[in-house]
């Protein structure tokens, strides 16, 4: 079975999230990726905590199916390796500090010298070039800078997303537009330099609210959990301390909700509630009303009620939950990939294709492959004995 990138080779200059998670998902379609990383520590991403049987939660999450190769680029020999390597690599991705790679001689241009046919990815917090491109951008950071901590919490509290969403939005950009430069390649015959911010991918994800502020005018309040502008949207505590989340999108379900759910007919005409627009002006007291019927009722018979109304609905799940969630298990969506810790569990990537399976292949150590690798670019054992020797690996 051929997987769409079993012929392409990708080398990372990497750390943290956003590289490695475009990465990751280049080798899930069958891409040979070698990160680069420092001698002996790696990414520090390694390091930020021990949760998966003394495994970074981050690292397993973003570097499956890699093949790790550590070089000091400092150091001449490793910078002859590494030039060797993106000779007749087909991508590299690096999400160094901006101008680094250029300081080291691995700019886009410098690289198209010696490969033409060469895809570079530049990932940072802002871009290559304008006013805040030497910026620290961190994720928290991008979510304050993009608007997305403004319109995300509660009116007295803001709040950052639960995940690295600026890093996981730059992720899929960059991986987006890596698969748009291989495709294009294929029809010009060279490649491409890709510039990737984090700060822009977000702002792309801003979406509605952006445009519900338009022209100066009042953005989006911050609600929650709730919907901040449609009621009843978002979550209501049901008897025996467990919360449902749901959502209804028009006047038909309104008064479906009201015959079948809360079992008060009279509420669906009731002029404080008559209109979406009422509904949301007057949602202390409807929510009180929704609130006295559910705390009778189990998240079993809640639920029971919205599904028989064809109510969307869904429980608030802690991460527990996820693990064990039917849908997926039903779905076999969990698959198991080895690591230096021993075998862990990962979600299949989203989406299934009927012509291929996803590459689900171990989690490296640092440096695991780098004898490997540097044998395969023709360098003896001797030399490499002398590189590990001075730290160039």
């Amino acid at each position: 079975m051929k997987r769409p990138l079993d012929h392409i080779t990708v080398v990372s200059l990497e750390h943290a999230i956003a590289a490695p998670f475009c990465t990751r998902q280049l080798a899930d379609l069958g891409a040979r990726v070698i990160k680069v990383e420092r001698p002996e520590v790696g990414d520090f991403a390694r390091g930020y905590d021990q949760r998966v049987n003394g495994m970074s939660s981050h690292f397993t999450w973003t570097n499956r199916s890699k093949e790790s190769l550590t070089l000091d680029i400092k150091h001449g020999q490793a910078m002859d390796a590494l030039l060797k390597l993106l000779q007749t690599a087909d991508v590299f991705v690096q999400n160094l500090a901006p101008g680094a790679t250029a300081r080291l001689g691995l700019s886009a241009e410098d690289l198209k010298k010696i490969n033409p046919r060469l895809i570079v990815c530049d990932i940072s917090g802002y871009g290559n070039y304008g006013p805040y491109r030497d910026k620290k951008a961190y994720d928290l950071l991008i979510q304050s800078e993009a608007g997305f901590l403004s319109v995300t919490g509660t009116p007295d509290s803001p709040s950052k997303a639960g995940c690295s969403i600026a890093d996981i939005a730059a992720g899929m950009y960059a991986y987006t537009n890596i698969l748009s430069a291989l495709l294009l390649r294929e029809k010009t015959g060279h490649g491409s330099h890709i510039d990737v911010s984090m700060l822009e991918a977000l702002g792309e994800w801003m979406s509605f609210p952006l445009y519900y502020a338009f022209n100066g005018a009042e953005p989006p309040a911050r609600s929650g959990a709730s919907h901040a502008t449609i009621y009843p949207y978002g979550p209501f505590p049901v008897g025996g301390g467990a919360t449902v989340i749901l959502g209804l999108q028009n006047e038909r379900e309104w008064q479906v909700f009201c015959e079948k759910v809360l079992l008060n007919s009279a509420l669906a005409t009731d002029a404080r509630f008559n209109s979406n627009t009422k509904r949301h002006e007057g949602r202390t007291a409807l929510k009180a009303i929704i609130d006295a019927c559910f705390q009778t009722l189990s998240i079993t018979e809640v639920e029971a009620r919205l599904d028989d109304a064809k109510i969307a609905n869904a429980r608030m799940n802690e991460m527990k939950d996820v693990w064990d969630h039917p849908q997926l298990g039903a779905r076999h969506r969990w698959q198991y990939v080895e690591s230096p810790v021993g075998d862990v569990p990962a979600l299949l990537p989203p989406g299934v294709n009927n012509e291929y399976t996803y590459r689900m292949d171990a989690i490296p150590a640092v440096g695991q492959h780098t004898e490997t690798i540097l044998k395969e670019l023709g360098l003896s054992a001797s030399v490499i004995a002398e590189m590990k020797q001075v730290g160039a690996i």
